[in-house]
């Protein structure tokens, strides 16, 4: 490869490779045609005629294995049905940062992606203007094909492709007028589907390799907990099991802490040995942190006029004084588990000074960057395979089943997949920190929201608010559409790990935001939904932080006012039902929904419907677009009725999910999801669906019953479905 240029080479095997060029990336400058460029995507066409794509983000379920080829298939004109999808091997100097988090994916490769798929429609106009010894000008495109418009000859894409990867790159490639799209939009199954339903090795947990033994890992009930004994010799002893051993803690809790392995020819094998452990921990130094005495002394602490001020906008203690009327609510919201389809899981292979990797990561980079740290490997000879992911929610971005599962190998010396059971993962998750927020508004003679106040109390493990606080750095909605705003803040200390959960920070903010809201228009007599619009006001673009570019007004009173055309809000309902509404911008994403709910004996609710309006600018995938918001509201409802993760000592009390309960089938309510497709840049959907959700329904709650709900779960204050 050394002694050809990119361009000899691929002409040489008769196919046509476009690189999409992202700027901004991390990543070693690859060698392309006599250019230096940082490469992330990739278009491969053959002389079949079939057009690949490497997809270079990790699948976790949010389609995006799909909806990039989806792009790039729209602008190169090509037939879905012709198109082949393979994922990229982990290697960030070619393809740069490769992540799934945050709902950034379509948002990041949208214009790359396209400007890749123009490129290379444009090489392939140009190659059969020159097989024609025509202009370029009088050729067009559909379906696979070039067309001479003048005299209705065609030549495929296959037939074009050798020749269209010897002549000059263009540098601005025209793309697709948005109206001309045919497939963008429209609804795709996923490229996986027939591999999942007939049950393909596509996931961590399905991986293989020869020789391969399997594992498990037992850590300290308490974070920061060792080992003082375990049975080892009698484990060991065990049938199937091959070795047991202590490994000794290495770093963060992100890193490797202290347990015990076990090595076996077969799971069940390991699993029968795990239990059969007995191991005397040293919990002296472990965490000794209590969620029921934590959340009692951060309520006292909430109502207190402390903290650091974090947002001071206008004169907030002028505009109490002024008020007409003052509003006060205490808002509290446990920490949750992740408790994704899949356990953690990984199967390693360190051996030769290297180590290769088979892990369902959503940071596979760093997972090989810890892996090699944890076994003092060269990072170039750690090989990384990404698998498809059986649910995430933030939890796999944190690889330490990865780190454990290397360290099992380097001491065993042989491959070994490392299997976490369903208590595994409840015990050692990175939890979604809890919180408390003591509110306070202030109302004008007009019922005008004059003033707000939030002291907010939530707990740190480095002197730090946890990482999925950052919307804080952008306020707590109604920041900036009130002029007077002020947020506070209290850390307390614990040893719990906390981590990023479904909707980062927005997920619990909005219940905050939404409900107080609820009590703010209620308290002033006026209809929520023209209330919102009103705190919205006219058009503008407000201020963002953390590269976002803030919420615009327009678009958010756009959805608002659509769920409620939808939801044919203010209807008249029988009595004990009600509709309830909420709005968030979370994750460059605008979305409103309306609840109806029926507050039945015995304090069950029954969740009749949920309308919901979304604005991320162009749909991708329809088919998956609904479906990820139709995921998010069930996931948020799931969470809001029933789920919390508390402590007792550093310990976590649900250990499976008998006491972390989910939501069933049954109780799943019919979702009407609409789209508002705007021009702005498209923007992610694996998120922002979820935060209003819980809001919508406990202001129906309110709406039907007269009861005011200002703690999640719903079942800490009797209700059920």
């Amino acid at each position: 490869m050394n002694e050809l240029n990119r361009r000899q080479f691929l002409a040489g095997s008769g196919a046509l490779l476009v690189a999409c060029c992202i700027p901004a990336r991390a990543g070693a400058a690859v060698k392309a045609g006599g250019q230096a460029a940082v490469l992330n995507a990739w278009i491969r066409i053959g002389s079949d005629g079939w057009a690949t794509l490497f997809a270079t983000h990790p699948e976790i379920g949010q389609g995006v294995k799909t909806a990039l080829p989806m792009i790039l298939a729209e602008e190169l004109d090509m037939p879905w049905e012709r198109v082949r999808v393979e994922q990229a091997p982990v290697n960030g100097a070619i393809f740069g940062r490769q992540v799934a988090g945050g709902s950034t994916s379509v948002q990041m490769a949208w214009a790359p992606l396209r400007k890749a798929g123009a490129t290379a429609r444009a090489l392939l106009v140009a190659a059969a203007a020159k097989t024609w010894s025509t202009d370029a000008a009088g050729l067009s495109t559909r379906a696979g094909r070039v067309m001479n418009d003048a005299t209705g000859a065609s030549l495929s894409y296959g037939d074009l492709a050798a020749l269209a990867a010897t002549l000059p790159v263009p540098e601005h490639a025209p793309l697709k007028n948005p109206a001309a799209f045919r497939l963008l939009g429209s609804r795709i199954g996923g490229v996986d589907n027939r591999s999942i339903v007939t049950g393909k090795p596509l996931f961590g947990i399905d991986q293989t390799v020869p020789g391969m033994m399997y594992a498990t890992y037992t850590k300290a009930p308490a974070n920061g907990g060792t080992i003082q004994s375990a049975n080892l010799d009698q484990v060991r002893a065990l049938p199937g099991v091959r070795d047991a051993f202590i490994l000794k803690a290495r770093g963060a809790p992100s890193a490797l802490r202290e347990g015990v392995a076990v090595i076996a020819d077969s799971t069940w094998s390991a699993l029968k040995a795990k239990r059969a452990l007995e191991i005397q921990w040293d919990l002296s130094a472990a965490s000794v942190d209590d969620w029921k005495v934590l959340r009692e002394t951060s309520m006292e602490i909430a109502r207190t006029p402390g903290g650091e001020i974090l947002h001071d906008d206008g004169n907030v203690d002028a505009a109490f004084s002024a008020a007409k009327q003052v509003v006060r609510g205490t808002y509290v919201y446990p920490f949750l588990a992740h408790a994704s389809l899949e356990p953690q899981n990984c199967t390693a292979w360190v051996r030769g000074g290297g180590a290769e990797i088979w892990a369902p990561s959503q940071l596979p980079a760093i997972g090989a960057k810890l892996a090699a740290e944890t076994c003092g490997l060269d990072l170039q000879k750690v090989v990384m395979h990404q698998t498809r992911v059986g649910g995430a929610f933030g939890r796999r971005l944190v690889n330490d089943y990865v780190v454990e599962a290397v360290a099992i190998s380097q001491r065993a010396g042989v491959p070994v997949k490392l299997q976490w059971t369903r208590e595994d993962d409840f015990a050692n998750d990175f939890y979604r920190p809890g919180g408390v927020h003591g509110l306070a508004a202030a109302l004008d003679a007009d019922g005008r929201l004059s003033g707000w106040n939030n002291h907010f109390v939530t707990v740190s493990n480095d002197g730090k608010a946890a990482d999925c606080w950052a919307a804080l750095d952008s306020g707590l909605m109604p920041q900036h559409l009130v002029a007077n705003f002020r947020v506070r803040q209290t850390l307390r200390k614990i040893s719990i790990p906390t981590g990023a959960w479904r909707a980062p920070g927005s997920n619990a903010l909005a219940f905050v935001a939404n409900c107080f809201l609820h009590e703010v228009s209620t308290a002033a007599a006026r209809d929520h939904l023209e209330f919102l619009l009103e705190l919205m006001g006219a058009p503008r673009q407000l201020p963002g932080a953390n590269g976002d570019v803030g919420m615009h007004t327009g678009r958010a009173s756009a959805v608002i006012a659509e769920v409620g055309r939808r939801a044919n809000w203010g209807k008249k309902l029988p009595a004990g039902r009600a509709q309830g509404l909420a709005f968030y911008y979370s994750h460059s994403g605008y979305f409103a929904e309306i609840t109806e709910v029926e507050v039945l004996t015995e304090r069950r609710i029954k969740v009749h419907s949920v309308h919901v309006v979304g604005d991320v600018g162009p749909i991708v995938n329809l088919s998956m677009a609904e479906h990820q918001v139709v995921g998010s509201v069930t996931d948020g409802l799931s969470a809001m009725l029933g789920q919390q993760a508390t402590f007792t000592r550093g310990t976590i009390n649900e250990t499976n999910f008998h006491n972390y309960q989910v939501l069933r089938m049954p109780h799943a309510p019919p979702v009407d999801v609409y789209f508002i497709r705007s021009n702005n840049p498209p923007t992610g959907l694996g998120e922002p669906a979820l935060p209003p959700v819980a809001p919508a329904i406990c202001n129906a709650i309110f709406s039907a019953s007269a009861q005011r709900i200002r703690e999640l779960p719903l079942s800490l204050s009797g209700y059920s479905v």
